[in-house]
Formats: structure tokens, C-alpha cells, sequence
């Protein structure tokens, strides 16, 4: 069975989303030794796997002590996490970087349309200072596709973003602005901006440079600082190769390759209903030749339309990846 690109990215019906899940499923069980050892373990047969929902995740602390592959084709790029001082951090080897490619523009494309007619400005200081982030490669790649002259990173320059933003305020031109979420409030500080057509993208939490903050306080500073309606978020991690987006209030959803389930926190094995609160587990087809199911050590819940909410973190886990606010 060989399953491509042009089988992952469609806009799937949920009977096509499921079938490509277990036919994904069935290549990892035989061929990730990690995933497949895990899957002994518990006890679980592939073959009597028949829904998805009997599909067992793969803990995300695996990405931490063991090569999570599926493929045995030489390794192109090694995304890491950020993890603190003296934290494991977790490895995530991409064999084919294309399917990542793939992911986040065609779901940038789904929820805010062609990045040609964006304007990309980048204050995400935290990941820059390291090396093996997926979200500067992403950035990167945003930034040059957009074609905008003033597309760019502004490490720790707050005049130039705020003359940059005026400037194109002016301009009325199409404008993202993606930054960790310390240094959004470390720029607001500064300065004020009133661009109500601006969309504003916090990433990353504090990262140990603020007290932790509720979403709706965060939110609440945000919008103000910017002169915006609603501030959106990005839900993705190091161990993924997509992510959903939240375009306002902590609602996210998912692009069509991607679907989120979530956990009894009590009976790791089990799914709850919707509007209980759980561990998330994700489903990334994208993630084809490493694990496509992660269990996250986040808490969330998954709303009546299908939408989710993070609501935080188990209490053991590290605090590190995208948009892990405190509720």
C-alpha cells in the first residue's frame, strides 16, 4: 500500500478521513518499531482495529528517548522542541519536509487565503536564539512566499515593528503579525497601535519570561495593545507536522487532514463525549512517516461543531510548545 500527498490533502468527507487514518494506521503499526512495540504492549492486534476511535496514540514523550519513524528514507531535517534548562527535548526526524510544506500553506491558504497578499512580520526572539524550530521554518517560508518587502523578523526592535505597522496601516495592506506571546506584551508596553485589520497570532506562552496568564486576560491586553478585534493562536508542536488555528476567544479548528480526539484523563484508552474535558489526542496525516497519532499532554475539549478549546496542561508535563495557556 503506498499512500501520497495526494491522498492526505483533500478536503476528506469523514468516511474518507477515516478510511486514510486506519490505511495510515496499519503502514505505522508495521512499520514504526517504536509505535508497533507500543501497540504490543498494550495488548492491541492492528488488524482487529476497525474505527478510528480504537486507534491507539502514541504518548508525545516517545519524541523525547526514541526515533518515532516510519520511513526508511534518510532523514532531510530534525525539527526540536524548546523544552528549559535542563529538559529533555523532544526530536522529530522529517524524511520527506515537502509534507510540511504542504501543510501549512494549503492550511494557512483555508484560513486566511493567499499569503501573496499578505504582508509578514515575525517577534518570536525565543525561537530565533535556537536552532531546530518547525515554527521558524515555517516563518521563514511564509516570509518569502509573501513577497512583501516589509515581511520580515523584528528580533528585539520595537520602534522598527511599530514604524513598520504605521506604515502599513497607511498602506491599508493585508497584515499577519506572529510573535511568542511574552514579547507581544513586552511590544505593547511600548508602544499602542490601533489597526483593527491586523491579524495578530500569539504562539509559545511565556517561555519563563512572564507569570503564566489567563487566555481571557491575555486576550483582553492584546486586543487593546493592537487596536484588534479578537487576537487568533496557533495549536501545533514540534512533534506534528500541522496545526490548527484559532482566528479568535481560544476556538480552534482543524485543517482537513487533521483531526482531534480527546482522552479520559482516568483511562488513557477510552474517548469521552463531546464537551467533557480530557486529554487531546491528535490524528496528523501529514505525519505519515513518523506517528500520525499523538497523545498530547494537553487538556481540551471539543465543541458541539466540532470545534476545541485547550484548556491547559496535566500537571506533570513540561511547559514548552505552541499556545499552552493557562486557563
Amino acid at each position: 500500500m503506498s499512500i501520497t500527498s495526494a491522498d492526505i490533502f483533500p478536503n476528506h468527507t469523514k468516511a474518507q478521513f477515516n478510511k486514510i487514518a486506519l490505511d495510515i494506521f496499519n503502514l505505522q503499526a508495521l512499520n514504526c518499531a517504536v509505535y508497533q512495540q507500543y501497540i504490543h504492549h498494550l495488548g492491541v492486534k492492528a488488524e482487529q482495529v476497525k474505527t478510528i476511535e480504537q486507534i491507539p496514540f502514541l504518548p508525545i514523550s516517545f519524541f523525547k528517548s526514541h526515533s518515532v519513524l516510519s520511513s526508511q528514507y534518510p532523514v532531510e531535517i530534525t525539527f526540536s522542541s524548546s523544552g528549559t534548562t535542563g529538559m529533555s527535548q523532544s526530536n522529530h526526524m522529517v524524511t520527506d519536509v515537502k509534507l510540511y510544506e504542504q501543510s501549512y500553506l494549503q492550511a494557512f491558504n483555508q484560513f486566511y487565503g493567499n499569503i501573496e497578499e499578505y504582508c509578514f512580520l515575525a517577534l518570536l526572539p525565543s525561537y530565533q536564539e535556537r536552532t531546530g524550530s518547525s515554527l521558524i521554518y515555517m516563518v521563514d517560508d511564509l516570509i518569502q512566499k509573501s513577497k512583501h518587502p516589509q515581511s520580515g523578523y523584528f528580533l528585539y526592535n520595537h520602534e522598527d515593528l511599530h514604524a513598520t505597522l504605521t506604515a502599513l496601516k497607511a498602506n491599508k495592506q493585508k497584515t499577519v503579525l506572529i510573535g511568542v506571546t511574552y514579547a507581544l506584551l513586552d511590544f505593547i508596553e511600548q508602544y499602542e497601535i490601533d489597526f483593527p485589520e491586523l491579524v495578530v497570532m500569539e504562539t509559545g506562552g511565556m517561555k519563563g519570561k512572564r507569570k503564566e496568564m489567563v487566555r481571557e486576560e491575555l486576550h483582553e491586553q492584546l486586543t487593546k495593545g493592537f487596536g484588534v478585534p479578537a487576537i487568533h493562536s496557533e495549536y501545533g508542536m514540534t512533534e506534528l507536522l500541522s496545526q490548527a488555528y484559532s482566528l479568535g476567544n481560544g476556538i480552534f479548528n482543524c485543517p482537513a487532514w487533521m483531526q482531534i480526539l480527546i482522552r479520559d484523563t482516568n483511562d488513557p484508552l477510552s474517548l469521552v463525549d463531546k464537551g467533557k474535558t480530557g486529554g487531546i489526542n491528535v490524528i496528523d496525516l501529514a505525519n505519515i512517516n513518523s506517528c500520525s497519532f499523538i497523545a498530547t499532554q494537553d487538556l481540551g475539549r471539543i465543541n458541539p461543531d466540532g470545534s476545541f478549546e485547550v484548556l491547559g496542561r496535566f500537571d506533570n508535563a513540561d511547559i514548552r510548545g505552541c499556545n499552552l495557556l493557562v486557563q
